[in-house]
């Protein structure tokens, strides 16, 4: 009779470990879910700046070298029809990604 009950409480527990170990799988797997999430957020954020960047930063490196015979050079207001050029791509580039809800 004390047997057959110890069997039963056996039972019982076993089962309880095993729902409360179903129970901890599936916390882990939402905990990892949403720390997943957050970084692919964050993933999507650096990607979307460096795109904006990367056009930039190639404009910038040709006129950085020292050529002696580019057209904008002898132009007065060419350091500053490059910088217009360089803000209408970034804000283009901005508005693109504000559109297509990326950033």
């Amino acid at each position: 009779m004390y047997l057959s009950r110890l069997h039963q409480k056996t039972i019982e527990l076993l089962e309880q470990i095993d729902y409360d170990m179903t129970s901890l799988d599936s916390a882990s797997n939402f905990y990892y879910t949403t720390q997943n999430h957050k970084m692919n957020e964050v993933m999507k954020t650096l990607t979307v700046i460096s795109s904006l960047f990367l056009p930039l930063t190639f404009i910038a490196g040709i006129y950085g070298m020292n050529f002696k015979y580019m057209p904008e050079l002898e132009y007065r207001l060419g350091y500053y029809t490059i910088l217009g050029l360089m803000s209408i791509i970034a804000i283009s580039m901005l508005i693109y990604f504000k559109r297509k809800k990326w950033f």
